[in-house]
C-alpha cells in the first residue's frame, strides 16, 4: 500500500510540472517510453536497480541511457530523483497514475466492455458513444471476451457496473422463482 501511495505522490508532483509548464502530453509520453525501455531490456532495469553494484556506477548508466533516449530536462532530472530516492522501481506503477491524472484532466474515463462473443467494432463504437452521453465524458473501452456470460454485454465504469448479460438475467429469474415471485 506504501508504493501505491509513493507513487501517486511522485506522479502527481510530475502532473503540477507539466500543468505549470504546459508540457503534460510530453511527460506522458516519455514515461511510456522509460517504461517501455525498461520493458524491452530487463537486465537494464535490473542493473540499475541491483545495490550489488556500485550507487555511482549505476546512477552513470541510468544517465547515459536517458541521454540517448533524448527526453526533455524534466524528465531526465525526474527518473534521476526517482533513482537518488530509491523509487526506481516504482517507475511502472507511476507512470499508471501519471496516465490516469492525464486522462481525468482531460475528461476522459476508462470503462471495460465485456461480452459473451466478439463484438463489432460498430457495435463497440454505439456502446462507447453512448456511455460517453450518459456520462458527459470522453470513453476509452477495453473490450474483453467472457464465454460464461452465455449473452449480452457488461461495462465496468469505475465503481459503476452495467451488467446486461444473459447469465446474469437467468440468476435473477432462478432468484424470483425460489422466493415463489411471479416472473
Amino acid at each position: 500500500m506504501k508504493n501505491v501511495a509513493v507513487s501517486r505522490r511522485y506522479a502527481t508532483a510530475l502532473m503540477l510540472i507539466g500543468k505549470e509548464d504546459g508540457k503534460a502530453d510530453q511527460y506522458r509520453k516519455e514515461l511510456d517510453q522509460i517504461v517501455q525501455l525498461f520493458d524491452e531490456n530487463p537486465d537494464l532495469e535490473k542493473t540499475i536497480a541491483n545495490p550489488l553494484f556500485g550507487k555511482n556506477e549505476r546512477r552513470n548508466v541510468l544517465i547515459a541511457v536517458l541521454k540517448k533516449a533524448r527526453l526533455s530536462k524534466v524528465m531526465n532530472a525526474f527518473t534521476t530523483l526517482l533513482f537518488d530516492k530509491r523509487r526506481i522501481s516504482f517507475i511502472r506503477e507511476i507512470c499508471e497514475f501519471y496516465q490516469s491524472l492525464a486522462d481525468e484532466i482531460k475528461g476522459v474515463v476508462h470503462a471495460t466492455l465485456v461480452s459473451a462473443t466478439e463484438l463489432s467494432s460498430d457495435a463497440v463504437e454505439k456502446i462507447r458513444t453512448g456511455l460517453a452521453k450518459r456520462i458527459g465524458k470522453d470513453i476509452v473501452l477495453d473490450v474483453e471476451q467472457d464465454a460464461t456470460l452465455i449473452g449480452g454485454v457488461v461495462t465496468k465504469i469505475g465503481d459503476l457496473v452495467l451488467d446486461g448479460s444473459v447469465k446474469t438475467q437467468l440468476f435473477n429469474m432462478r432468484e424470483t422463482l425460489k422466493r415463489g415471485e411471479s416472473v
